[in-house]
Order: structure tokens, then C-alpha cells, then sequence
């Protein structure tokens, strides 16, 4: 009797202590994180199979750049080869390489519009119009996906460094997640030049 009562003691204690120390939120945000990288996952993903309709949609156009198309498809191609899992946004090197493939990715499809707008026939037709504003809902998607993945990491950071909980983020071995980066951050932050004189 006396070593169940013991045992009770010792699990109540531990409860305390483990939801004091912010294990269960470790695990919360955790997951949050989690679901959404997933969320961003599925919305590049949507972008990358608009692709191929964007691509063949273009290759009717008679004389269209050809360099351009290839871009797109070449960029597509890169970063549907990187397979990026949950567990790998805790790798910076990782996210920096999946960041990087699907900026270029980003670029190529924005070139692809740019020059797009030099063929009157292609801005004409309907079927490319209409997948022009899925890409354009996909990619406003992107950006949502990207902000709640961006907070969902903010919250496990702060979690993980700050105190009590930093002592169970070191007792349990949880690191800070990486986040999205600017890949230009020093072209960015750098002011513009402005030039006032005329000439």
C-alpha cells in the first residue's frame, strides 16, 4: 500500500513538473510547425503541376523564346528533386538549399510572364489566362503558407529560449528551427541609390 502511494506521489509530481517546464507546448508547436511546412509543401507542389500546362499552353505560341521555356522547366525539375520532409526544416543547410531551388523556380516563372506579355495572341488565349490566375492564386497561397509556417517556427524559438523552458528544451536536446531566409538579404537592406541632379 505504502509503495503504490509512493508511486502515485511520484507520477503526480512528474506530471507537475513536465507541464510546468513546457513539455507539452515543446510538443504543440512542434507539431504546428510541422503541419505547417507540410501546408507549404502542398502549395509549391500546386505550383510545380501548373507547370507543365503553363509550358505546353506557351509552346503553341509560334517563335517563343525557347530559352525561357527552358529555364522553367529546368528549375522545375531542380526543385522537385529535392524532397524535403518535416524533419529536415531542422537542418538550415537543407532549408537553404529547398529556399534557394524554389527562388529560382519563382524567377524563372516570373521571366516567363515578363516576355509573355510580348505575344498578344498567348495574352489572348483563354486557356492560358486561366492558368496565368491559378499561378497567381498559387502563389499568393505560397506566401500565406510561408507566414504561418514563419510564426509557427517564431513561437517553438521563442519557447525553446526563453526561460524556464530553455532548461527543457536543453534536458530533451530541442534546438531552435531554421526558418525562411531573404536570399539577397545584404542587396535588400543595402538603401537605394537616389540621384536627384538632372541631367
Amino acid at each position: 500500500m505504502k509503495n503504490r502511494a509512493l508511486l502515485a506521489a511520484a507520477l503526480l509530481s512528474t506530471a507537475l513538473l513536465t507541464t510546468g517546464c513546457g513539455y507539452n507546448d515543446f510538443q504543440r508547436l512542434d507539431e504546428e510547425s510541422k503541419s505547417a511546412w507540410s501546408e507549404v509543401l502542398n502549395q509549391y507542389q500546386r505550383r510545380a503541376d501548373l507547370i507543365p500546362n503553363i509550358v505546353a499552353t506557351v509552346k503553341g505560341e509560334a517563335n517563343f523564346e525557347q530559352e525561357t521555356l527552358t529555364k522553367v522547366v529546368e528549375a522545375r525539375a531542380k526543385a522537385t528533386s529535392i524532397q524535403m520532409t518535416p524533419e529536415m526544416v531542422n537542418d538550415p543547410a537543407a532549408m537553404q538549399k529547398f529556399q534557394a531551388a524554389q527562388g529560382e523556380v519563382g524567377s524563372a516563372l516570373s521571366r516567363l510572364m515578363v516576355v509573355v506579355e510580348q505575344y498578344p495572341n498567348l495574352k489572348a488565349n483563354q486557356g492560358f489566362s486561366d492558368l496565368r490566375v491559378q499561378l497567381e492564386g498559387t502563389e499568393n497561397r505560397i506566401t500565406v503558407a510561408r507566414n504561418r509556417y514563419i510564426q509557427s517556427v517564431q513561437s517553438y524559438n521563442v519557447l525553446t529560449r526563453s526561460f524556464p523552458t530553455n532548461l527543457t528544451a536543453m534536458v530533451f536536446s530541442y534546438a531552435p528551427k531554421a526558418n525562411f531566409t531573404v536570399q539577397n538579404e545584404a542587396a535588400i537592406s543595402a538603401p537605394p541609390a537616389v540621384d536627384f541632379e538632372k541631367k
